[in-house]
């Protein structure tokens, strides 16, 4: 039950900072947060307190209560792959254009 509630409101704060067209990075500097915390709630990985799910509300806009309705995201189905994919880009975000470069290479040889 624990797990489910941190997915569904870290599955809620993705959608809302989506919608807001705002990344990890520009959502963990409004809050005052680092945009590794901010991917954490998002996938469930923090067990987040009342004090920083105000701090994000109020950085994506938004009343607290909001960041708990998250019955309209479970009609959209989110596939697997589409999760992993967004996970990935999340991640990737963070790193220097030579470390992608990096990456790019290792994905073209392990591929």
């Amino acid at each position: 039950m624990e797990t489910a509630l941190l997915k569904k409101v870290g599955r809620r704060v993705r959608d809302l900072r989506k919608q807001a067209g705002l990344s990890q990075e520009q959502l963990g500097e409004i809050a005052g947060f680092h945009f590794s915390y901010i991917g954490g709630v998002e996938r469930a990985e923090k067990n987040i307190t009342l004090v920083n799910l105000q701090k994000i509300a109020d950085a994506l806009n938004v009343p607290i209560i909001e960041l708990f309705a998250y019955t309209s995201h479970n009609n959209l189905q989110v596939n697997e792959k589409d999760e992993l994919l967004e996970i990935i880009i999340d991640e990737l975000s963070s790193f220097k254009k030579s470390e992608l470069k990096k990456v790019k290479v290792f994905l073209d040889e392990f591929f």
